[in-house]
């Protein structure tokens, strides 16, 4: 069962649609209206990004979260520039094992 969690920003993008599933450990990110994606690319670390009409990110999913967080691991997302996510952000939002 998936948990909708406070907003969370990554990289100046605030996304205010935030949807963790701990039985896949998957983490969807969205500004607004899922809908407004019209772009997809994959970053260079393997997470699923979405973009609109201007080429405004608008989404991230990102796979395999919590285990990274528990194995320690930095989490980095390429939008097109690296930005590193703040463990403390994500935390908040992915419950521990």
């Amino acid at each position: 069962m998936s948990t909708e969690q406070p907003g969370l920003t990554i990289g100046g993008v605030t996304f205010d649609r935030v949807d963790y599933d701990p039985d896949a450990d998957v983490l969807y990110l969205h500004v607004g209206d899922p809908a407004s994606a019209v772009e997809f690319d994959e970053s260079p670390e393997g997470h699923h990004l979405r973009f609109d009409t201007q080429h405004h990110l608008v989404g991230i999913t990102m796979v395999g979260v919590r285990q990274d967080l528990n194995a320690g691991r930095k989490i980095t997302v390429t939008i097109p520039e690296a930005v590193e996510v703040a463990e403390s952000d994500l935390r908040r939002v992915v419950p521990a094992a």
